[in-house]
């Protein structure tokens, strides 16, 4: 009798087997492609990348396709899709114009900081005029104050325009521009600032 074969014996030749026929077909590809020469084997590597970039972008293609098949959507669609926003009711609207005012007790302080915005802005502000009122119907204070001012231009807008940002409860009115001779580089300015108050917090 025939000795039995361990079951580590059987893999070792069969791994043994196909690494020799790995190295065959190794083989005989460096042959043929030799046999081929060096232009042909170039062509084929291209032909390859090829078709494996044309089988990436098949399905892209296919998706984008699907994509522009889609109908675009209508300026009213897409209003349809949007939440319906609720106007603010006229007490919401009243709330928030007296949430805005200024309060008629700090008058002093937005006019001293005019004047520093003027002396940040390299102007020259010696003084103003005040004029002050009351409006009985909606309970508003004004407070109107007239600044002229000498300086540059540019300088001259940027006040005006920080003014209005730091104070969002004022309006610019006037602004009238006068300079003495055209090769002056410092312009003359008025500038009326109203101020809209109220009473208290």
């Amino acid at each position: 009798m025939g000795k039995p074969l361990s079951p580590g014996a059987g893999n070792g030749a069969g791994s043994a087997l196909d690494a020799a026929r790995l190295q065959a077909l190794v083989l005989r590809v460096r042959l043929a492609l030799a046999r081929l020469g060096a232009p042909a084997c170039v062509a084929l590597v291209l032909c390859l990348a090829g078709a494996l970039a044309w089988a990436w972008l098949l399905p892209q293609r296919a998706a984008q396709a699907r994509l522009m098949a889609q109908p675009l959507p209508t300026p009213a669609s897409l209003l349809a899709q949007q939440p319906a926003l609720q106007p603010p009711s006229a007490n919401q609207n009243l709330a928030d114009f007296y949430a805005t005012l200024g309060e008629k007790r700090h008058a002093e302080q937005q006019v001293r900081l005019l004047f520093d915005l003027a002396a940040k802005s390299g102007l020259v502000l010696n003084q103003g005029e005040y004029k002050s009122a009351y409006d009985r119907a909606s309970r508003v204070s004004t407070y109107q104050i007239t600044l002229p001012v000498k300086g540059g231009y540019q300088p001259l807008w940027q006040f005006a325009m920080q003014g209005l940002r730091d104070m969002p409860f004022a309006a610019l009115d006037e602004v009238s521009f006068r300079r003495e001779t055209i090769a002056e580089p410092a312009v003359e300015a008025r500038l009326r600032f109203t101020l809209y108050l109220k009473d208290g917090p």
